[in-house]
């Protein structure tokens, strides 16, 4: 499965809320997210452009876990690249096997995730702690073969909510490293 995805930072979210209550979204629960990434060495997720992590979810009294792989980014604009994802029982087990693997928890990203579904994307109006607010606009496809007209259906999306500027390409957790390096 590729994920197409495209981020941008925002300082609020009225404006665009506003913007897209225009094009009668199917709104979802608001979710708790916490993202636990897991690195190895030997691997190098950060160097090669890949990511592997376990998400706790919460919402309304349901929880849920997952354990997700991204590969490498397809393109410079967008945050296009395979996912596999897989729902797990225990994200205690999980983690402690991957740590008998030799990996090691390398990061964690919390946030608070309300989403609406425009037509075939998903719309996320995400508050990262520690980090600020952004918009994220995703669809997902079989395959890469022709991922480009997603992107600039994604950023005339992005448009239409009045959000403009530069898609921003690095993972949640590359924005918090580069926070705490600064400070």
């Amino acid at each position: 499965m590729i994920e197409v995805e495209v981020k941008m930072k925002v300082n609020n979210f009225n404006s665009s809320k506003k913007e897209l209550k225009k094009l009668n979204p199917q709104q979802e629960p608001t979710e708790y997210q916490e993202d636990i990434y897991f690195e190895r060495d030997d691997i190098g997720f950060a160097k090669n452009d890949k990511a592997l992590r376990i998400r706790k979810t919460t919402k309304k009294d349901e929880s849920a876990v997952f354990v997700t792989y991204k590969g490498p980014k397809l393109d410079k604009l967008s945050k296009t690249r395979e996912e596999i994802e897989l729902g797990v029982e225990d994200s205690d087990k999980l983690k402690t096997i991957f740590e008998r693997l030799g990996f090691y928890e390398n990061g964690k990203v919390s946030k608070e995730r309300e989403i609406y579904k425009v037509e075939k994307y998903v719309v996320s109006f995400d508050n990262i702690e520690n980090l600020g607010t952004f918009i994220e606009i995703e669809t997902t496809l079989e395959d890469n073969s022709d991922f480009k007209p997603e992107v600039d259906n994604i950023l005339n999306l992005f448009k239409k909510l009045g959000v403009e500027g530069s898609p921003i390409t690095t993972s949640y957790l590359e924005l918090l490293e580069e926070k705490n390096k600064i400070q």
